[in-house]
């Protein structure tokens, strides 16, 4: 099955068998692989990279969603002398895991993250990721059959801490919290939380007829290990203001993401940098510190005594040319 979406001289196909597609869209599962092949015009290379829930605004690329689209960080694809291009894409293996919901897949014939798109052909196709489980069970009554009763449905009123995490009920994707589900048959549903750099979390909730069930989910965040090296070593290190002790450091739990290292020794010009830890590796910076530059010889500011002396010289010449001349 291929899917097609033409953008001026800019043509990509998606091809996933087996999988529903509308408008545009392909409606898969996590852990599936995608194959993505297209025709490219305007570049020998084609960079992708994904949109979507709890993803960075400008987007990551498709093979690490560490790998920010802004800080250039794409997949990048060659085009073939046919103008043709092809890559298969692993749902299951991006350097962290991806939440179920909908995504954007972009193809761009130059290293363009979402927000300067305006320089750039692109084409670009919408892809649902849900989680493998059991469909809908329907059923039909026969006739002389008993009709059970009209059961009033209930609510489920949903947040999380930290705000903003995909929720996913009975493995459909609902949206991000804080959101209402109406509309659910009385009984006990798993309730899935994830949020981007923070742990996952599930928890089950009891849906009454007719009533409202409030379920607050609080995320922890995934951590990650800092080690600090400085040239020269034993400088005073600071993680985002708070002292953590002298270089050499390694510093763990670290919440996923960025941060702000400060080095500073004395005698030495205090030095500054950021920091992005990712969630169960380590990484390592070094610092270099240097010492201040020595003043410029020759610049220095004037003594007065110079100034004193010449006003008295000019004292003595004044008394000099005034004296009166002696009589005979």
């Amino acid at each position: 099955m291929r899917y097609r979406v033409l953008c001026g001289g800019f043509l990509l196909l998606f091809m996933l068998t087996g999988a529903a597609a509308a408008n545009g869209s392909i409606q898969t599962y996590l852990g599936d692989t995608v194959p993505l092949s297209g025709y490219c015009y305007t570049s020998s290379t084609v960079y992708l990279f994904l949109t979507g829930p709890n993803l960075p605004a400008d987007g990551v690329a498709l093979d690490n969603i560490y790998s920010r689209a802004d800080q250039g960080g794409f997949t990048e694809v060659s085009v073939d002398s046919n103008n043709h291009w092809e890559y298969d894409w692993d749902t299951g293996s991006l350097g962290g895991g991806l939440d179920a919901g909908t995504y954007t897949v972009w193809a761009v014939d130059g290293p363009n993250d979402l927000s300067n798109l305006n320089l750039a052909q692109y084409s670009t196709i919408s892809v649902t990721l849900g989680i493998p489980g059991i469909g809908r069970v329907s059923a039909s009554t026969s006739p002389g059959s008993t009709v059970s009763p009209v059961v009033v449905p209930g609510t489920l009123n949903i947040s999380s801490v930290p705000a903003n995490a995909s929720v996913v009920i009975n493995g459909n994707y609902q949206g991000r919290a804080p959101l209402s589900v109406p509309g659910l048959a009385p009984g006990t549903y798993l309730v899935n939380f994830s949020r981007f750099n923070y742990e996952s979390l599930s928890a089950t909730a009891t849906v009454e007829a007719g009533a409202t069930t409030e379920v607050t989910a609080t995320l922890r965040p995934k951590t990650g290990t800092l080690v600090i090296n400085t040239s020269p070593a034993g400088a005073q290190i600071a993680i985002d203001g708070t002292y953590v002790g002298l270089s050499p450091v390694t510093q763990s739990g670290i919440s996923a993401g960025n941060h702000t290292v400060n080095a500073t020794l004395e005698g030495y010009v205090p030095v500054e940098t950021g920091v992005t830890v990712i969630a169960g590796q380590p990484v390592t910076i070094t610092l270099s510190l240097a010492k201040p530059a020595s003043p410029i010889p020759g610049n220095l500011t004037s003594l007065p005594v110079p100034l004193t002396i010449s006003a008295c010289a000019g004292a003595i010449l004044l008394f000099v040319f005034f004296r009166p001349r002696a009589r005979a």
